[in-house]
């Protein structure tokens, strides 16, 4: 499949108080306030994001949005291409050492790009179906998968039980 071309959700923009928004690696939030803070003398603005999976909050400053990789999440058009990356079968998984494979795929959920979190997490279910996975890519997998379906419930308005099933379907024939 290649390289999938940047999600219009990963391009630049201004949040406003309620919106959802994606944190790397922590997933989706909801903005629940725009705050200014003072450090260090110098008064910054605040995106203050509350993490629905976890209910950590995260001060993201406003002009930082893209170098920390806040992204909106995405619209039904991008689902689709989330799908196909689950999809696809014409793939060669890593044949690297457990913590190398580990690594990698750390670096793609950290990215926080929906299409990269979606490679591991099909990557990983067809390995498990290989070999059993370390007690890391066990943790990863589920990781991706919370990730994943928290989005496409919220992007799509469905049950994060529908999509669930969904997605563990796509993997039950391997």
């Amino acid at each position: 499949m290649g390289r999938v071309e940047t999600p219009r959700s990963m391009l630049n923009r201004e949040f406003k108080v309620g919106d959802m928004a994606v944190y790397p690696a922590h997933g989706v939030g909801r903005v629940h306030s725009i705050e200014t803070r003072e450090i260090a003398g110098n008064k910054h603005k605040f995106y203050i994001l509350k993490i629905l999976d976890s209910g950590m909050t995260i001060m993201v400053p406003t002009g930082n949005v893209k170098n920390v990789g806040l992204r909106e999440v995405i619209n039904t058009s991008e689902v689709d291409i989330v799908y196909d990356i689950l999809k696809e079968r014409d793939i060669s998984i890593c044949e690297q050492t457990w913590n190398r494979r580990y690594r990698e795929y750390m670096d793609k959920i950290k990215t926080g790009s929906i299409y990269e979190i979606a490679e591991v997490l099909r990557d990983l279910m067809l390995l498990r179906h290989e070999k059993e996975l370390s007690f890391g890519e066990r943790k990863m997998l589920d990781t991706a998968r919370t990730l994943i379906i928290k989005e496409l419930a919220i992007a799509q308005s469905s049950e994060e039980s529908e999509l669930a099933e969904q997605i563990d379907h796509i993997f039950e024939t391997e």
